[in-house]
């Protein structure tokens, strides 16, 4: 071939496909003014909470992942109903998680591929996840999730009351630029090596003012400045084999926090190597934080529990008709029964704390 008219462009791409903008996708599964409302005020308690302002303790629980949403309205249907009983001590907030960053491969979640076959249908991904929200937030319950890819706000985080960047991407410019941008409040996780430093940078870049490269509402390709997000905070959530919910750990990380001039908030990732990724310990985690949260000095302000409607994983990918129903496919989760009663007893021990 004359190299002349050797391609230099899209070698690699196989396929490019238009996606529909996000303000037409945003207005054609609008929101109602009454959920425009909840949203607003559940990111105001979300945020009250996270600087004690609020002595009630966050709890964002829910499944691993959402590649069920009937299984998932299910799951949310239970927890509003339980948030009934607890919320004068505690504040469950729903994880409603739809991208799963992966270490090589594997499922990405229900935003790249919402049939679960490997189609990566991201034009029905997003309406779905964007839908699946609605539902949620019409049960009075406020909505968590992680935004990996940095396109995806503009689609759905109308919708989301708190989100997180992943001990992945922590370190990751493009997502401490995104998350100054966000209107909600954010969580970073320290990376997973356990390393805090980075994600105690992350609060602090992702807190001033940014310019970066983003899309419209329009879908056009601009240049976004950002004013800075000032309700970012720190996730604990071990690292490589090792915990960092101990209050020594939460101390350290505390103290970290206050040198940088930020406010201590912590929020602790029962799962994940704080768990030894084995879910039953999950529950022993989250007791431990209870117990520091009881104290009014205590830097903890939050936990993560992840929760499905039966216990464990599954084997994924197998054939859809023969999966489990309400059991997660990505990482293994509590049971709803244990979970209940998780936060039962956490209201118990929490009492009337004032910070």
């Amino acid at each position: 071939m004359d190299p002349a008219k050797r391609p230099v462009s899209d070698v690699n791409i196989l396929e490019s496909a238009v996606l529909p903008a996000p303000e037409f996708l945003c207005r054609s599964l609008n929101r109602t003014e009454e959920v425009a409302g909840f949203v607003a005020d559940a990111r105001e308690t979300i945020q009250n909470i996270l600087f004690g302002r609020d002595p009630r303790l966050l709890v964002i629980v829910g499944p691993c992942s959402i590649h069920d949403p009937v299984a998932g309205l299910e799951f949310a249907r239970k927890l509003a109903a339980l948030k009934e009983e607890i919320r004068d001590r505690i504040y469950p907030v729903m994880r409603v998680y739809f991208e799963k960053p992966r270490t090589k491969t594997g499922w990405k979640g229900l935003i790249m591929d919402p049939g679960l076959d490997g189609s990566c249908d991201l034009p029905e991904g997003l309406q779905l996840s964007r839908r699946f929200l609605l539902d949620i937030l019409s049960l009075q319950l406020a909505t968590a999730t992680e935004l990996l890819d940095p396109i995806t706000p503009q689609y759905i985080s109308d919708l989301v009351c708190w989100s997180a960047v992943g001990a992945r991407t922590t370190e990751s410019q493009t997502h401490r630029q995104m998350a100054s941008g966000l209107s909600m409040p954010l969580g970073f996780k320290n990376s997973t090596s356990g390393d805090v430093k980075v994600a105690l940078n992350a609060v602090e870049a992702a807190s001033r003012s940014q310019t970066f490269l983003g899309i419209s509402h329009q879908g056009l390709a601009s240049a976004l400045t950002t004013r800075g997000n000032p309700h970012c905070h720190l996730v604990l959530r071990g690292g490589r084999g090792t915990t960092n919910y101990d209050a020594a750990s939460v101390a350290e990380a505390a103290a970290a926090l206050q040198e940088r001039g930020l406010p201590p908030a912590i929020m602790i990732d029962c799962s994940h190597d704080n768990s030894g990724k084995d879910p039953a310990r999950q529950g022993d985690v989250f007791r431990e934080v209870v117990g520091q949260a009881a104290s009014p000095a205590s830097p903890v302000r939050g936990a993560m529990l992840e929760s499905n409607l039966i216990a464990g994983n599954q084997p994924f990918p197998q054939p859809l008709d023969q999966l489990t129903y309400g059991m997660s496919i990505t990482d293994a989760c509590l049971g709803w029964e244990t979970t209940a009663d998780l936060l039962r007893e956490a209201h118990g021990r929490l009492g009337q704390r004032a910070r």
